[in-house]
């Protein structure tokens, strides 16, 4: 992982959480912040990933689901988010550990995402914490417009049927969209479908925090 100094971070958090707790905008918030303390790209990238307004994080902490609760549940999962996320803690990447207890990476890759060579290990690992959680259905939705993502999906229906796991993987145009309204658990790291989620669940943070050794993150609260 890069190193960080925290300080420095941890101040511009404090800063930050300040204006956002007032309804400050978000993007104007982070630009005063990190100009303030002097935060390079990167730095800046941590503190736009971790720090959630403080009513707004404490919503979230309380809605979260624990792993346990998709025994006997139906699961739509957030594909890319999951997938994407995993791969960067299995690579060593920056991860942080945001104030509405989501863990997530500080990547950009967005639509310039590609699979690479930790990308199967992601997925079997999303796929067979599932299974062994006992499940009862997986739906996988990918974002259609990123590349491979058709290829991904029928990979995904491979892994599921050789897990014991009734469900499908697909492309669609927008899985937020669609997963917002999904009547069963959501699995997903995005902080405006935890919002928008009856039945919201990080997968992806209880997967990292399981790992052993137990991937680094950077947390943003005061020591």
């Amino acid at each position: 992982m890069t190193n960080f100094d925290l300080e420095p971070l941890r101040q511009a958090a404090i800063d930050l959480r300040y204006l956002l707790g007032r309804e400050y905008p978000r993007e104007l918030g982070l630009k005063l912040t990190g100009d303030r303390w002097g935060l390079d790209a990167q730095q800046r990238q941590v503190l736009r990933r971790a720090v959630v307004a403080p009513q707004k994080a404490r919503s979230r902490r309380e809605r979260l689901l624990p792993l346990s609760a998709v025994k006997g549940q139906a699961v739509g999962v957030d594909g890319h988010n999951v997938i994407i996320t995993l791969e960067s803690a299995l690579m060593g990447a920056v991860l942080v550990e945001a104030d509405d207890s989501a863990v997530r990476d500080i990547g950009q890759r967005g639509r310039h995402y590609r699979p690479g060579p930790r990308t199967e290990q992601a997925a079997r690992l999303m796929v067979d914490t599932l299974a062994q959680a006992g499940a009862a259905r997986v739906e996988i939705l990918l974002d259609a417009p990123l590349p491979y993502s058709g290829q991904m999906a029928g990979e995904l229906r491979d892994m599921l049927a050789q897990a014991g796991l009734a469900g499908d993987a697909r492309t669609v145009a927008d899985p937020e969209k669609e997963l917002a309204a999904f009547q069963g658990v959501v699995a997903s790291g995005d902080g405006q479908l935890i919002d928008a989620a009856a039945r919201p669940l990080d997968l992806t943070g209880a997967i990292i925090r399981a790992m052993e050794p137990r991937p680094e993150m950077i947390n943003l609260e005061q020591a």
